[in-house]
């Protein structure tokens, strides 16, 4: 592979941006939401009375397996590493579906809805940031040649 195709090494001579950090900490906050919300439907499946004990198991194990993708992320923004941004991002489209339906919701689910959607806008917004781009090492479409003078 020339040294064209791979991408620049991050800018880890001064401090992180705040950006970027502010990105890893929302991050991981919803991976830390979806881990407490599957240890509470296991213990809930487990422990109590729910219509169907193997469905609430299976949604808690779903849930905390998928809090792995932004935790993993998180900790890799924390590092600058440039392949955890695409984790991310995605974590956050994900998240605005699920915002929606909360929002659309006749019940207490509606303030939820609308955390979820402040800090996947929140977070889109950090992820997407130049600088956060730059600290991150990742070069747009068309850079590939180009070098930092």
């Amino acid at each position: 592979m020339s040294s064209e195709q791979t991408s620049t090494s991050p800018d880890s001579t001064g401090p992180r941006p705040r950006r970027l950090t502010y990105a890893a900490a929302l991050v991981a906050l919803e991976g830390l939401t979806l881990v407490v919300g599957g240890v509470w439907m296991l213990v809930l499946g487990i422990t109590g009375e729910p219509d169907d004990r193997q469905q609430a198991v299976t949604g808690g194990v779903t849930l905390i397996v998928l809090a792995l993708l932004p935790l993993i992320a998180a900790r890799g923004l924390l590092g600058r590493r440039g392949w955890s941004r695409g984790p991310a991002v995605i974590t956050q489209l994900m998240a605005l579906p699920v915002a929606y339906t909360l929002l659309k919701a006749d019940s207490v689910a509606i303030p939820a809805g609308i955390a979820l959607a402040v800090v996947a806008v929140t977070a889109l917004v950090l992820l997407l940031n130049p600088e956060t781009t730059r600290a991150l090492g990742i070069r747009g479409p068309g850079n590939a040649g180009d070098t930092e003078k």
